[in-house]
């Protein structure tokens, strides 16, 4: 067997991996530059209003201060298109948390000591940061995130549900969600030499030159970013954050190198999150199972600052054929942070709410929740009428039923019991959209026989050096173990951010593309390469941007097992299975690791993880790890993922669809229909903690 016939989709362990758990990979707050100091900011503990005075004489008398900014002497920059990175350049109190002083100090310590002793005096302004469904504020927003269309309507939804036989008509909430990646926020930044240099935890190095190149009125040649290891980010690090641009703003008032580490705690009012998000879905059928009507309302918030509108009513316009449809948005500007992206935005809310309701009809009609899915398979896509590129949802519920055994399943709800424990079992569909960047590479052969391959792609944890090598030594033709790859560089060629599932399709794209003309010029050079090597570059600008005729996405389905204890009304999931089709998978342990992650992450989303907005204080209540729970290992037992061979020839050179998201998309409403089968309950509002479903059970 050839080497390009094994190599892309062999379960090649993480290059990287040693170094992590060793503790010899450096993220951005260990570059010990010579000088360095650090600095602390002060976050605004009004929800809206002014500074009108910030006494700094108790911090500056403190040892080893050197400084504290303000918005009185903090280094001018131009206004950035992002209004969250406006950070020492006004009064302004936008929403509670952002930061309105920074101290820099010799050591972390004295940092903290100093912002703490900062005075700040506010003038207060009344606020606003409670989202409801009939909020005077609400408007119907021409777009949503991602460019979607904030409102599609086919045909006539309102008669046709009104006409079906059967109607569910229902509504669910999703609390604000924080992304908490296992390291925090942080930048070290450095001015010399008429250069900044800048290394940060970011998903996206090229992203970050050219933000800062815009804010601080640099060439982009003069700017070097690097994230050479990145300690997740979940879409909070997609761009640049708060935490790099004091940084910047320190280190340039200062004239030495300075870190900034953002505390956990800071992090749900400055780096972004998943806003709240209220659905109302209604779904006609006729007497057969099959859709005559869909509406999907969802209503939001975003800050006043800038339009974020999480694109929650998305995917009602791709999974299922329906002749009638509404999918629409509607935002209210609050005093709140901004929201951002997080994994699986839009989808992940949304399809908890589309595959909630969905399972509420499959019970309304006395029809198993699968054969319903089944039924009203599209054969393109409802809402532009494009064909799908490759679309095996099908196979994925049919699959994910034989592996978990759902044909065995009693579909009574509140059928199985153990004791005080009722056990119940529950599935979703998934889907995730296919992304494509334009991205460019380098791929260099050297005397000694060994290859390296350079783009400054961003790897968070996802394994993509691993994966970039393989699909560099798949085009080369030659061993795994030949190939280097250089990633996490501004300076290398650019590439697009690791975000949208869309970081190995794009990435992979130039770096095949590179390697193939490389292998051209060696097949026309006799012997071994000269002294510097033979190299060649690709740049997929046109490629990989140009439009397509197909619907391009990955599906998948989830099966979840799960015990409710009607005396504590703690849900333990015992099992969670998926099944996706997600193109050509280049590398088995790397992707498996993903859905397994993005798995969890939604069992987090349906049982544990939810944050609640203060009203009075307008802040929010879980700011760290002690109470924002996330899941641990204990939670999740047993989880399995598999896919099915997929081979699509519309997507990029590998036939690959992103895998980092679609594993969260549907899990949290697999685990929601598996507890209402358990209790014959129906809870509409996550995550489904011990109270709720106490209070479910007593009603």
């Amino acid at each position: 067997m050839s080497v390009a016939a094994t190599v892309l989709g062999a379960p090649v362990e993480r290059r990287e991996g040693r170094l992590k758990v060793t503790g010899g990979a450096r993220y951005a707050a260990e570059y010990r530059l010579p000088g360095r100091v650090h600095a602390w900011p002060v976050p605004a503990a009004v929800a809206r209003g002014r500074v009108t005075a910030v006494d700094t004489a108790a911090a500056l008398a403190l040892p080893g201060v050197l400084t504290v900014l303000t918005c009185e002497n903090a280094p001018r920059m131009a206004e950035p298109e992002d209004a969250a990175l406006a950070v020492l350049q006004d009064p302004r109190v936008p929403h509670r948390g952002w930061f309105v002083a920074l101290a820099v100090a010799e050591s972390p310590e004295a940092a903290r000591a100093a912002a703490e002793a900062v005075e700040v005096t506010y003038a207060q302004e009344e606020h606003d940061v409670t989202l409801r469904v009939d909020h005077p504020g609400a408007y119907e927003p021409e777009t949503a995130n991602g460019g979607f269309p904030g409102r599609r309507e086919h045909g006539h939804p309102e008669s046709a549900f009104a006409a079906s036989a059967v109607r569910v008509d229902v509504g669910y909430s999703v609390p604000p969600l924080h992304n908490h990646p296992m390291e925090p926020h942080s930048s070290t930044a450095h001015w010399g030499h008429g250069r900044l240099t800048v290394y940060a935890s970011s998903q996206g190095g090229t992203a970050m030159r050219d933000t800062l190149a815009q804010m601080f009125e640099l060439p982009e040649e003069r700017i070097t970013v690097v994230s050479e290891h990145v300690g997740g980010g979940f879409g909070s690090k997609g761009t640049a954050r708060p935490d790099t641009v004091l940084a910047v703003l320190a280190a340039k008032a200062t004239g030495r190198p300075v870190t900034v580490a953002l505390p956990r705690r800071f992090l749900p009012a400055a780096v972004g999150h998943r806003a709240p998000t209220l659905h109302r879905i209604r779904l006609g059928a006729d007497v057969d199972g099959r859709l005559t009507s869909l509406t999907h309302v969802a209503t939001t918030w975003t800050s006043r600052i800038k339009e974020f509108v999480e694109q929650a009513a998305v995917p009602g316009r791709v999974m299922y054929a329906v002749p009638q449809s509404l999918t629409t948005h509607r935002v209210v500007p609050l005093d709140v942070p901004s929201p951002s992206w997080m994994r699986a935005p839009g989808e992940a809310p949304g399809m908890y709410a589309l595959e909630s309701a969905l399972d509420e009809l499959a019970g309304a009609l006395g029809m198993d929740p699968v054969e319903l899915r089944v039924r009203n398979e599209p054969d393109r896509e409802p809402d532009s009428g494009r064909p799908f590129s490759s679309r095996h949802l099908v196979e994925c519920l049919r699959e994910g039923a034989r592996r978990f055994g759902w044909a065995h399943r009693d579909p009574r709800p509140r059928s199985r019991a153990e004791g005080p424990l009722l056990i119940g079992t529950g599935v979703a569909s998934a889907t995730y959209p296919v992304y494509v960047q334009p991205s460019a590479a380098r791929a260099r052969a050297l005397p000694d026989g060994t290859f390296v391959v350079a783009i400054n792609a961003t790897d968070i944890g996802t394994g993509a050096r691993t994966v970039l090598a393989q699909v560099a030594a798949d085009a080369l033709g030659v061993p795994l173990e030949l190939v280097r790859t250089e990633v996490g560089d501004s300076d290398l060629p650019p590439a697009s951010l690791a975000g949208g599932s869309s970081g190995t399709a794009s990435w992979g794209w130039a770096v095949h593309e590179a390697c193939r003309r490389l292998a051209e010029r060696l097949a026309d050079h006799a012997g071994p390469p000269p002294g510097a090597g033979l190299s060649a570059r690709a740049d997929t600008a046109g490629q990989a941007d140009a439009g397509s005729a197909f619907s391009r996405h990955a599906f998948g389905a989830h099966f979840a097992e799960v015990a409710v204890d009607t005396v504590t009304g703690e849900v333990r999931v015992r099992r969670m299975l998926g099944v996706f089709a997600a193109g050509r998978i280049l590398n088995a342990r790397t992707a498996r690791s993903q859905f397994v992650g993005g798995m969890t992450m939604g069992l987090g989303m349906a049982l544990t993880e939810g944050s609640t907005m203060d009203p009075v204080f307008g802040d929010f209540v879980e700011c760290d790890l002690a109470s924002y729970h996330v899941p641990v290992h204990a939670d999740v037992p047993d989880v399995e993922a598999y896919w099915v061979e997929e081979t699509d020839t519309r997507l990029n050179p590998m036939g690959s669809k992103g895998i980092g998201e679609i594993g969260i998309v549907g899990s949290a409403a697999a685990v929601g229909n598996a507890v209402h089968h358990a209790t014959g309950v129906r809870f509409r509002e996550l995550p489904l903690t011990p109270d709720k479903v106490l209070g479910g059970l007593a009603g």
